[in-house]
């Protein structure tokens, strides 16, 4: 692939599928808040993940939201391999 070219992985999702993400809920005690963030995290691209927590700070959910281990979702993700930028997103939506 030339250096100019960026390469695209899959078609360009709507914010509606995006969305999507802020039905599921938890089969067990973790908080819905921290339930949606982890399955958006591993479901979406990073600048759909970033569109992500637009629509979840918009619809009230808590981006401190922690686990009974008082895990917050940087604490659950930040050692694995891809994480760095899903976790700069939710350190810039907090401020």
């Amino acid at each position: 692939m030339r250096k100019d070219k960026k390469q695209v992985i899959g078609d360009e999702i709507g914010d509606e599928p995006i969305k999507l993400f802020l039905t599921v809920e938890p089969a067990d005690a973790t908080p819905p808040s921290l339930h949606k963030l982890i399955k958006a995290y591993r479901g979406l691209r990073i600048d759909d993940f970033t569109r992500f927590v637009g629509f979840f700070v918009e619809a009230g959910y808590d981006l401190e939201a922690k686990d009974v281990e008082g895990r917050d979702f940087i604490a659950l993700v930040q050692d694995q391999r891809f994480a760095e930028a899903y976790v700069e997103v939710i350190k810039a939506a907090r401020g």
